[in-house]
């Protein structure tokens, strides 16, 4: 198939593509509406005085003529629909709020930690892919044997432990037993600036221990799935045209089951974002999972709307990405059906 012929066919599958964006947008508004809503109701369900908060130590000793103005000031009196409007209205402009536990514009937050979380979960996500895509195939193809057994038990063993107690357990074993790779943050207490080598070795331990906690998942399913493609008819005709064993494994196998394998990532991105937040509270690294738990023991609302937004777009992203690379991918899907 010569080049023009290739893209045309690509382009046709793709052909919908703009319709489909343009429905899963109108399907996100409802979504991070009520999202947004339930954030907003939940911050205002909170016994904590915001004012106090706010305050600090300096409430204990504040009259309450000054607190009761913080009060005026940031309308919390107000009625909740009000409340909700005006914090809608604000988000639309730009405006994230005030974090009461970073005392810092909530942007602010954001654009200094988010890139951290992004390479966090990226590289792990790139190791787990990596990874999962050898193991579970080399275990396909070697069904029922030793390294399929090996690799399946181990594969339940760590999907049954925490990923705090994986990280601890690294941490004691590699920063404070053996001495290898630092415990935690992102560079050296004596640094003065940030080296991206030095960023690198303090990032092994966290991005391996991220990867190790998700990749049960992701190698369980390409097993199973290549498992099931070596029995496929054009996998079985393969082997009998006389191909090598390696191109019939990552060549047939593999690629048909590559496709489900696109929909699994889409659909546990959470669950990575959610190891993330705890592997970078025990690294103690500088992104967004330290200042969600520091958000949420200290009920800052406009911090924590703002992740649980944020996390919700890119969620929804990476299902729409899904759907326009299981498309590019599988000359049967159409999107414009």
């Amino acid at each position: 198939m010569t080049a023009p012929v290739k893209t045309a066919t690509r382009r046709s599958r793709l052909a919908g593509a703009g319709t489909v964006v343009r429905r899963r947008l109108l399907v996100a508004v409802p979504i991070l509406a009520a999202t947004s809503a339930g954030m907003f109701v939940l911050g205002a369900a909170s016994p904590i005085d915001p004012a106090q908060q706010y305050a600090g130590a300096a409430a204990f000793t504040s009259s309450e003529e000054n607190l009761a103005q913080i009060r005026a000031n940031w309308g919390v009196d107000d009625p909740l629909p009000v409340q909700y409007a005006r914090w809608v209205g604000n988000l639309l402009r730009g405006d994230l709020g005030w974090s009461t536990s970073r005392h810092e514009p909530v942007a602010s937050v954001l654009a200094a930690r988010a890139g951290w979380t992004l390479l966090l979960v990226g590289t792990a996500l790139a190791l787990v892919l990596v990874a999962s895509l050898l193991l579970g195939t080399l275990a396909a193809y070697r069904r029922g044997g030793w390294f399929d057994q090996s690799l399946r038990a181990t594969a339940y063993a760590v999907q049954s432990m925490p990923v705090f107690w994986i990280g601890l357990a690294a941490i004691a074993l590699f920063a404070l037993t053996l001495g290898w790779l630092p415990a935690g943050g992102l560079t050296d207490i004596t640094a003065t600036r940030t080296n991206p080598a030095d960023v690198a070795v303090h990032l092994v331990l966290p991005v391996t221990v991220l990867a190790l906690s998700q990749a049960p998942w992701f190698v369980l399913f390409i097993r199973d799935a290549v498992a099931d493609s070596l029995r496929d008819d054009h996998v079985l005709a393969a082997k009998a045209r006389g191909l090598p064993g390696r191109t019939v494994l990552f060549g047939h196998a593999l690629r048909t089951a590559l496709l489900p394998f696109l929909t699994l990532i889409g659909t546990h991105l959470p669950e990575i974002v959610g190891g993330a937040v705890l592997v970078e509270t025990v690294f103690s690294l500088p992104g967004l999972g330290a200042v969600t738990v520091q958000a949420a023991l200290g009920s800052d609302f406009p911090l924590l709307a703002a992740i649980t937004l944020t996390t919700t777009v890119v969620v929804l992203a990476a299902n729409l990405a899904t759907d326009l690379a299981y498309a590019a991918a599988d000359p049967r899907v159409r999107l414009d059906d």
